[in-house]
């Protein structure tokens, strides 16, 4: 008998992987901010929308973790004096919200440059990537490696940098080394303390929803689809503002928002959705620390719930629900405290 995929050991070992998505980290990191369309990178650093691996995927980026100390190991092994690996990685923080984690730091034994300090990126690629990389080079091939090599420099004040590339399908290794461009990095900054500051959201790079840099992004369906995020969290809130000296205040309870990320992506109830990430006008003035949003036509109050305001979670679960002005569902509210939640079973919400 064929057991059904997620009972079998593949589909097992894939759930346990797909289950572990980690909460989205706090800053905005060197890693994307290379990435060409503005509104992609506000709505990754707001939280809007956080991309769900499938478990294939995710060991995929073990496997590329994983080559990292091989690669140091390598090093090691020919006499570079490699340092700040692993565990050990540098931290750059620029302010602002941005920052990230150097791979490591070449200090000496490049055979290259035997006495000049590196800058280490390490990766892996598929063959078809690994190609690409070969004969184009770095900045053409991979824009964003290139970006957060330039952002590393810039932070470290080292020079220079070695990107060295694995191809998973035949172990063949690819070695560039990289000047920094003073001009192209603090352009990348600058335009990494805009996004991370702006209380709206940005234009998209296309308004073209067929375009493959569209179609193929996570963000396609809040552009082009529902325009409705799915995460409730402080930062999807439109009470929060992101603060110059990288931290985060909450304008309802008039305090700053604590740095750990698991507080920040939980919330609270008085959770107002942010109105460039909904579909609807907002409805007129709001009351107290509520919103309101027109819904099929009909003023929704968006906070929290009570009989006849609805929580952000209730909304993202069936906003016609919220906007019917239902008697039944008023009645059960006062009555019962009920509310409005995805259904279990078909994962529609009801």
């Amino acid at each position: 008998m064929k057991l059904p995929d997620d009972l079998t050991l593949i589909g097992s070992i894939d759930k346990h992987h797909a289950d572990s998505n980690e909460i989205p980290r706090a800053h905005l990191g060197a890693s994307i901010l290379g990435h060409d369309c503005d509104r992609y990178l506000w709505l990754q650093f707001r939280w809007a929308v956080i991309e769900q691996f499938p478990g294939r995927v995710r060991r995929l980026f073990r496997r590329g973790h994983n080559e990292e100390a091989t690669i140091v190991a390598d090093l090691r092994a020919v006499g570079v004096d490699v340092r700040a690996t692993g565990d050990s990685q540098a931290r750059i923080n620029f302010g602002f919200h941005i920052g990230g984690s150097v791979d490591g730091i070449i200090e000496k034994g490049l055979p290259e440059s035997p006495h000049k300090r590196h800058i280490a990126e390490f990766k892996t690629h598929s063959k078809k990537s690994f190609d690409d990389l070969e004969k184009h080079g770095v900045e053409k091939s991979k824009p964003m490696h290139w970006a957060q090599m330039q952002l590393y420099m810039l932070g470290t004040k080292i020079d220079r940098a070695v990107y060295i590339a694995i191809c998973k399908d035949d172990d063949r290794m690819y070695v560039e080394r990289v000047k920094h461009d003073q001009k192209a990095s603090e352009a990348l900054l600058e335009r990494g303390k805009r996004i991370t500051l702006a209380d709206r959201m940005p234009e998209p790079l296309s308004a073209d929803p067929s375009w493959y840099k569209c179609k193929f992004c996570p963000a396609h369906d809040q552009c082009f689809g529902s325009k409705l995020t799915k995460q409730v969290n402080c930062r999807t809130c439109v009470h929060s503002t992101a603060r110059k000296d990288g931290t985060w205040f909450c304008e309802r309870w008039e305090d700053a928002i604590p740095a750990d990320s698991t507080v920040q992506h939980t919330g609270c109830e008085s959770h107002v959705l942010h109105p460039d990430l909904v579909p609807w006008p907002i409805a007129g003035q709001s009351s107290g620390w509520e919103g309101s949003y027109l819904i099929d036509g009909k003023p929704t109050r968006n906070g929290e719930a009570d009989a006849f305001t609805f929580s952000s979670h209730e909304i993202i679960a069936n906003p016609s629900a919220c906007a019917s002005g239902d008697e039944n569902i008023v009645k059960m509210r006062e009555t019962f405290g009920a509310r409005i939640v995805p259904s279990p079973d078909e994962g529609e919400p009801f």
